[in-house]
C-alpha cells in the first residue's frame, strides 16, 4: 500500500493520535475517508478516458 508497510503505518497513526487527541481522531478519520471517496469519484471517469484513448476497442 503506498509503498509503506506496517511499521510505517503504525507511525503514522501515532503521529495522529499525538496532534489530534483521541477524541478527534475518528472525525479526522472520517473526514479524511470522505476525501478519498470524493478524490477516487472524481479520478474514475478520467481514468476510463485515459485508458479508452490509449487502448481502443
Amino acid at each position: 500500500m503506498f509503498g509503506m508497510g506496517p511499521w510505517e503505518l503504525i507511525l503514522i497513526l501515532i503521529i495522529a493520535l499525538v496532534i489530534f487527541g483521541p477524541s478527534k481522531l475518528p472525525e479526522v478519520g472520517q473526514a479524511l475517508g470522505k476525501g478519498l471517496r470524493e478524490f477516487r469519484r472524481a479520478a474514475n471517469p478520467v481514468k476510463e478516458d485515459i485508458k479508452e484513448e490509449v487502448m481502443p476497442d
